[in-house]
């Protein structure tokens, strides 16, 4: 029996990404394993969703530390007593150093609601609207110390209504991003990608990989009715 990876999640928040990495977990051919959820806040909804889910929970408070630096110390040793192989940033809302990002490379997702590298940073949603978009999406890749930048795993598009609000775009881009975001673990932990450069490649894994969460495939998410 393949051993699954065992994966860390980041969580700043809700954890409604946190809870479909769970969820997509529970499967017995799913190659990870979630072993610990991490929060720099004490408060974060997710870390009940966590503990109910029966995971080991962390917080690593930031406040607590004058400088980023001692706190990404203790945040890796975390991660290192939990000996995790894989990092899943979901809502993590803390910039790191390329020290930390370094001592991670490719070995740390992150999901982000733009269709990258398009919309970096916050207030995504406001800012695709009144740039006109007709479609965004959301992203997962791999982190680098840049914000929102990194070899990109897997993208989902959605399109943009004319009535959108930052909210009801943000919802459904949500919905995306709970079926693409357990997709993309799955291809990095079974080895179905690999990052050569600054780009993913697919390996010569069986093609079904690609297709197991998708099916029947992913669609767009569906304009409100007129």
């Amino acid at each position: 029996m393949t051993t699954k990876k065992r994966v860390g999640i980041l969580i700043s928040g809700r954890g409604t990404n946190m809870q479909a990495l769970i969820d997509a977990c529970q499967d017995v051919s799913y190659p990870a394993e979630i072993v610990s959820v991490i929060s720099n806040r004490p408060d974060a909804p997710g870390l009940g969703r966590a503990r109910d889910a029966g995971i080991a929970t962390v917080t690593v408070d930031h406040t607590k530390y004058e400088t980023r630096e001692p706190f990404e110390r203790a945040l890796h040793q975390a991660l290192l007593d939990d000996k995790i192989e894989l990092i899943c940033c979901a809502g993590w809302m803390r910039l790191l150093t390329s020290a930390f990002v370094d001592r991670w490379r490719n070995r740390q997702l992150n999901i982000h609601p733009s269709l990258l590298p398009a919309f970096k940073g916050l207030n995504t949603h406001q800012r695709v609207i009144e740039a006109g978009a007709k479609i965004s999406g959301c992203t997962v890749h791999f982190v680098r110390e840049e914000m929102d930048a990194g070899p990109i795993v897997a993208q989902g598009a959605v399109p943009i209504s004319p009535r959108d609000t930052p909210e009801t775009l943000a919802n459904r881009i949500l919905q995306v991003e709970h079926k693409i975001y357990p997709h993309a673990l799955r291809l990095v932990a079974s080895g179905a990608v690999r990052v050569v450069g600054e780009s993913v490649i697919h390996t010569n894994a069986p093609s079904n990989i690609a297709q197991s969460l998708f099916s029947p495939p992913l669609q767009p998410v569906s304009h409100e009715t007129d």
